[in-house]
């Protein structure tokens, strides 16, 4: 049953992603943002049936392997922009994050998850939390670097004095910048936890293990890079700018690390 739900987001969503594309590209009908959005919260609402029928089914989603943490990742994808679009009204985030959310859920239906079984030991709540928390830091990293595509975008316009409907439709370059910034920091906080607990609860299994796995190597590294990022902007005063470019290469280098060590280690390593 939940394949069935699963098949009926990713209808929605795609159904959301080309009304999305279209009112970015020039669209002015107010029906048809709309639409997009109509479509989004019901491809969301199959989403969660999906998530909570696979609850039921499995007795739990293990996010063990990466296609399941790019389902979550694309379900908590989706809730932050119905959040962020709540509380900003930032409408055309939807064409930059949404499109991200359709290709996880593709990819996840094509990705083979591999043989491995997790150990008894790793059965336990601080893993599901551990990866919890990595994953929605990724999700905060993503609006982060959507919100500096459009930052980027709107200024060049500004620059190029060119005021049209893709202007109207941008938010000013100041409530860009914010947000940013606040999914970097949220991001952050997240990913510190998830390695805070993981160190945690690999002592209770092989904190030994933990701390040479590669998948753990790499979140270290991207932590790393965004506490330079974090410090560049409070105590270096880095310009939005910079901000923007370095919020689309970090979520570029989290895409590309995680999938390059689960194509190399797959088999041996899970995902957490």
């Amino acid at each position: 049953m939940s394949v069935i739900f699963f098949k009926a987001t990713v209808f929605f969503y795609f159904l959301g992603t080309l009304a999305f594309l279209v009112h970015l590209a020039g669209g002015k009908k107010e029906s048809l943002s709309r639409f997009s959005l109509l479509a989004t919260g019901i491809g969301f609402a199959f989403h969660t049936i999906a998530l909570g029928g696979w609850l039921i089914e499995s007795g739990g989603i293990s996010l063990i392997h990466l296609s399941q943490a790019m389902i979550f990742f694309a379900w908590g994808l989706v809730l932050v922009f119905f959040l962020v679009e709540y509380r900003f009204r930032i409408h055309i985030l939807g064409s930059f994050v949404l499109p991200i959310a359709l290709i996880s859920l593709v990819s996840a239906a094509v990705w083979p998850e591999g043989a491995r079984t997790p150990d008894a030991g790793l059965r336990m709540a601080w893993v599901y939390l551990h990866a919890t928390m990595a994953i929605l830091g990724a999700v905060a990293f993503a609006i982060a670097s959507s919100a500096g595509v459009m930052y980027l975008i709107q200024e060049r316009l500004m620059k190029s004095k060119r005021f049209n409907d893709l202007y109207d439709k941008l938010p000013s370059l100041d409530i860009l910048d914010e947000l940013n910034r606040r999914a970097v920091i949220l991001g952050f906080a997240l990913l510190t936890l998830g390695i805070i607990i993981g160190a945690w609860g690999a002592g209770y299994v092989s904190a030994a293990n933990f701390f040479w796995d590669p998948r753990e190597i790499v979140s270290v590294v991207i932590w790393l890079f965004y506490l330079v990022v974090l410090h560049g902007r409070i105590t270096m005063g880095w310009r939005a700018r910079q901000a923007a470019y370095l919020a689309i290469i970090g979520f570029a280098g989290v895409i590309l690390s995680f999938i390059g060590v689960d194509l190399v280690w797959r088999g041996e390593h899970a995902f957490i």
